[in-house]
């Protein structure tokens, strides 16, 4: 566990480094995670929160999220938690099968998922995320693992709100590892494809709109932070490989947290890298985005033509204003059709 004391020092130190000559700011949503800063317990994110504060004021009803694994979230820890501010909960559930939580390195099994999410609920906290992996390898994976039975067990915990990921294979980790020896292999597409729109169906079917392309929430229960990053709104990041972005420039923290400490207590900034983003890019950023969600994206010009052959295959309609929205099997297709649109968007 990293020590508590270390990580808040370093968080106060770049909180200061970065923003100290700026006026106190108000903030719709803040958004705690990308390392489970559950481990932090309940003293850690108390004092994680109180200095996020010294700087930022939370708006009225602002959306605090807190990303936890299930073995964290005891009555105790949502006591102090929901005390500081914190008001919804991402649970990184994954699967309800042991053996696949075990062959995930997981640290958690089955009934600490339902045990975490009934907590939270004593606790006060209502609006919970689950987290859960499909697509699966096919060879290699513990064939126990019933994808539409970790779709129904979730649905049994009425959570306010799912989000869905493919599992990926990185090579610096011990499932790329065992992808490089021969003991795992990628999912086939049929897989993923027969897997997410089983999601789909069972979840919309359960009064969940499927509101973006891997998430899914009750009415009124969409995530805010991350609707944010969809819609291109500026946000601040912290910490080991936090990213931010003004709505031009982009930049990002060294990964390494030993780094990131160091840099800290020798007053550097732990910046690691930053881009500008061409007209090209922020072409490619705003088409991307809005196909990702049921907003969609308004066409112009010779688009509506372009499209015409999506429509017409069931992956995507026309709505209102002339916005295109995506089907779910339009979002199997989203990356090749995000590249076509935006090739014809930068040449008129």
């Amino acid at each position: 566990m990293v020590p508590t004391d270390e990580f808040t020092t370093a968080l106060r130190l770049e909180l200061e480094l970065r923003y100290g000559g700026y006026r106190p700011w108000t903030v719709d949503t803040l958004y705690f995670g990308g390392g489970t800063p559950s481990r932090l317990g309940a003293d850690g994110v108390v004092r994680m929160l109180d200095i996020i504060r010294s700087r930022v004021s939370l708006a009225p009803g602002a959306e605090v999220t807190l990303e936890a694994n299930p073995d964290d979230i005891t009555r105790e820890n949502v006591a102090a938690w929901v005390a500081s501010g914190v008001n919804r909960l991402s649970i990184g559930a994954q699967s309800f099968d042991d053996e696949t939580l075990r062959w995930m390195h997981r640290t958690h099994d089955a009934g600490a998922i339902v045990r975490s999410v009934q907590s939270a609920r004593d606790g006060g906290i209502e609006n919970l995320s689950l987290d859960l992996i499909f697509a699966l390898p096919e060879r290699g994976a513990p064939a126990t693992r019933s994808w539409s039975r970790d779709v129904d067990l979730a649905l049994t915990l009425a959570p306010s709100h799912l989000s869905l990921y493919g599992l990926t294979i990185e090579q610096h980790t011990p499932l790329g590892r065992w992808h490089r020896r021969g003991d795992v292999s990628e999912s086939p597409e049929e897989r993923y494809e027969t897997e997410f729109l089983y999601a789909h169906h069972a979840l919309t079917d359960a009064s969940l709109e499927h509101y973006e392309v891997s998430n899914f929430g009750r009415p009124g229960f969409r995530s805010r932070h991350n609707s944010s990053y969809w819609s291109a709104v500026p946000y601040a990041g912290l910490g080991p490989s936090a990213h931010e972005f003004d709505g031009t420039v982009r930049r990002w923290n060294t990964a390494p947290y030993a780094e990131w400490v160091a840099k800290l207590q020798a007053s550097k900034d732990p910046i690691a890298g930053s881009e500008t983003l061409s007209e090209d890019n922020l072409i490619a950023e705003s088409v991307y985005l809005g196909l990702r969600t049921t907003a969609g994206l308004e066409l112009r010009g010779p688009e509506l033509d372009r499209v015409a052959p999506w429509i017409a295959a069931g992956w995507g309609t026309i709505e209102s204003g002339n916005r295109l929205v995506l089907s779910p099997p339009g979002w199997l297709r989203l990356d090749t059709l995000a590249a076509d649109l935006t090739l014809v968007r930068s040449h008129y």
